[in-house]
């Protein structure tokens, strides 16, 4: 039989999802199986890894049900970044995985300050130190759980994790690994200094390599467990955000890509390695490339929070369209409401670790929807900051944009964007283009395509296209320009002596 399938795993925070897509960028069978996150602490952030594989069979399993595993020419994965876990030499975990959202190092960040400086450490690994990257946790379980990082053959990303249990083999993508702060971006390996500096040794990261190169094979045991063929080839894939850049069609410079997820990532590629604080600078899924990236921790989560403790409990039927009928019935700035959607603190472009939400500009007449409806033109106002940084700071200029994830659905939050942005705005075709990122990288190594770039423009494809013209547009700049952009630095001092008093009442 004709191999005319690739697969494509997505081992997200939430849960694993598996898709066969075909040359044109077409879902052809899907399966998706289901993550619980653990908080044993308030601010952790924790999965049993072993659940990362045990989701990825069964999601894989639910395809091969539904197709024959002869169609399928490749496979590759794309993840949750930054999580991370330390095994043993037969790949069990020794601990639970330690995820990219755990805000348990904040004083590790402090430590990392004195001894390496934020400008040594984002010059070597493309990021200043923050939560969400790995080597802060790391420096953590080095103060706390010495022994069991001493025992580990291996500390591995969820990339790495996938492969060895699909294949038996250790080694993972440059494009996979880089997010957890210990790769030296400008050789595109491990960072051996840093881990030494921090007490590991270099012997704990397996190898590197480009994305889209074939690394390994589906063994006998996995095929067993999930239905594919012993032997299908495994090629090495991208974290998450790179790889929904790919999956949104972006290969070279002049567009960005927002990715309106449960954190949302937004960036721009570029040929060139360089830094600022306005953003981090990821290995691209494009071999040679970087993603130049933002990440706003709070993002659709931020909406189900609102969803969760802010909707009116007394509402029946679907109450997200409810909120999205009454917000979209509101001028831009919500009557007068705004909002700073610092919920999970803030990397790009203040790095700061006590940042929190900020909203401002309540009066009696404001009702919920006013605060759903500040929340989605905050995150908009936070997606122009961002690429403004990216586009002044690289030179790059951004012509147009490209949506997608989940939040790609809502057309209010997507007019909000085009106003905000006052440019171009393009819906992705498949909202799932991270899974579909991870897919063109393994029709590129199933030789499908002379190049990457080939494959994206085959399988990838826009919808919508809004142009600008509402007339909220000069609204919403005058607000983005008059207020937004100076509200959280007036505040920046009062957010951290508030956070430190905190912590003080908590002791």
């Amino acid at each position: 039989m004709t191999a005319d399938l690739v697969l494509a795993i997505d081992c997200s925070t939430t849960a694993s999802k598996a898709v066969a897509w075909d040359r044109e960028g077409s879902p052809v069978a899907e399966g998706r199986a289901s993550l619980e996150l653990l908080s044993p602490h308030p601010g952790w952030g924790e999965q049993d890894a072993r659940h990362w594989r045990r989701a990825t069979m069964l999601a894989i399993q639910q395809v091969t049900a539904q197709i024959d595993p002869a169609r399928i020419a490749s496979l590759c994965i794309t993840h949750q970044r930054e999580s991370f876990v330390p095994v043993d030499a037969s790949g069990e975990p020794l601990r639970n995985g330690i995820l990219w959202l755990d805000e348990r190092s904040r004083g590790q960040l402090a430590t990392l300050d004195r001894q390496f400086g934020h400008g040594a450490l984002h010059e070597l690994t493309g990021r200043p130190p923050s939560m969400t990257q790995s080597l802060p946790k790391l420096m953590w379980l080095q103060e706390h759980e010495p022994d069991l990082l001493a025992h580990a053959t291996y500390i591995v990303d969820v990339h790495a994790y996938l492969v060895h249990s699909l294949s038996g083999e250790w080694i993972t993508s440059v494009a996979s690994a880089d997010p957890m702060g210990l790769i030296d971006m400008r050789r595109a390996d491990w960072a051996t200094d840093l881990i030494t500096d921090i007490g590991l040794h270099a012997e704990q990261f397996v190898p590197v390599v480009s994305p889209g190169t074939v690394i390994a094979s589906v063994s006998t045991r996995a095929a067993a467990s999930t239905g594919l063929l012993p032997g299908t080839p495994i090629v090495a894939g991208a974290g998450d955000g790179q790889a929904a850049c790919l999956g949104a069609g972006i290969t070279g410079p002049g567009c960005a890509y927002i990715n309106l997820g449960t954190a949302i990532a937004s960036g721009a590629v570029t040929d060139r390695y360089v830094t600022d604080l306005a953003y981090r600078t990821c290995a691209g899924a494009v071999p040679g490339t970087y993603v130049l990236e933002s990440v706003l921790r709070g993002g659709t989560a931020t909406v189900t929070w609102f969803m969760e403790h802010f909707a009116d409990p007394r509402l029946e039927g679907d109450v997200f369209a409810f909120y999205e009928r009454e917000a979209a019935a509101l001028p831009p700035g919500a009557d007068g409401l705004m909002l700073v959607p610092y919920w999970n603190t803030v990397m790009n472009p203040y790095w700061d670790p006590a940042a929190s939400g900020l909203v401002i500009g309540w009066t009696a007449a404001h009702r919920r929807h006013h605060l759903y409806r500040a929340l989605l033109d905050g995150i908009a106002f936070e997606q122009r900051l961002a690429l403004e940084g990216i586009a002044s700071s690289s030179g790059i200029p951004l012509r147009e944009y490209v949506l997608l994830g989940g939040g790609s659905r809502s057309p209010l939050w997507g007019q909000i964007i085009l106003d905000v942005l006052d440019a171009p705005v393009a819906r992705a075709r498949s909202a799932d283009a991270t899974n579909l990122g991870a897919g063109i990288l393994a029709a590129w190594a199933a030789g499908w395509f002379a190049s990457l770039q080939d494959a994206a423009a085959s399988m990838t494809h826009l919808t919508d296209t809004f142009l600008p013209g509402t007339g909220a547009a000069a609204a919403y700049d005058q607000l983005y320009r008059e207020v937004y952009v100076d509200l959280f630095p007036a505040v920046r001092a009062s957010m951290q002596r508030l956070q430190e008093l905190s912590a003080r009442a908590a002791e």
